[in-house]
């Protein structure tokens, strides 16, 4: 009596080749844009912390019209100056000082804004890098897949390689934090739950090991 064929046969290898190489594509686009995700948040980084340098600049420009504007004002009450004369600078410190606080304000708020930037940067880093992540698991339960000819391990596959694509097209939308997260870890239970039913109720090859 002849031994049994193999599960899944050929067409079944194709298939998980086909599969291995799709997700190995995606895996290595994941990985640039994370990649790439990651030098813009250095760079934003970068210039919050220029701004925020000249933003100290500004400030220290603010302290020292703030001296010259309280000596000023010591001035006017010592007997024997030109009193009028140092109002008028008192009051043209005043005007400068209103200018360099300005100033200060706006490099302390393109500060912000960078190091906002920076931080959304970063989050979606860690996104493409979660996604990534996730598209290299698929591929090794693929294989693992076409060794055992096992359908219930391509289901996982499946179900791992989709909760990485949502969390690609999440950092793709630029979407906010807890929509990203609740979605992806839904799909990843959702996965488990389906690949333990498929792998409940499939037929097993005889001769072969059950667990």
């Amino acid at each position: 009596m002849s031994a049994p064929a193999p599960r899944g046969g050929d067409g079944f290898a194709g298939k998980v080749a086909v599969l291995i190489a799709v997700l190995a594509t995606i895996g290595t686009l994941f990985g640039f844009l994370g990649s790439s995700t990651h030098n813009d948040a250095s760079l934003y980084k970068s210039n919050a912390a220029i701004d925020k340098t000249s933003a100290a600049n500004a400030w220290n420009h603010f302290q020292a019209k703030s001296n010259r504007q309280n000596l000023a004002e010591l001035a006017t009450s010592i007997p024997g100056v030109d009193a009028a004369r140092y109002r008028r600078e008192v009051d043209r410190y005043r005007l400068e000082k209103e200018e360099i606080r300005k100033e200060a304000e706006r490099w302390e708020a393109s500060s912000n804004a960078w190091n906002l930037k920076s931080d959304q940067a970063l989050y979606r880093h860690r996104q493409w890098t979660l996604a990534s992540v996730a598209q290299q698991i698929a591929i090794s339960l693929a294989a693992v897949a076409l060794l055992a000819r096992r359908t219930w391990l391509l289901t996982a596959t499946c179900g791992v390689a989709t909760f990485g694509l949502t969390l690609g097209l999440f950092a793709a939308l630029r979407a906010d934090p807890m929509p990203t997260m609740l979605m992806p870890f839904g799909a990843a239970a959702g996965a488990v739950l389906l690949a333990a039913l498929v792998g409940h109720f499939s037929p097993r090859a005889p001769g072969r090991d059950r667990g």
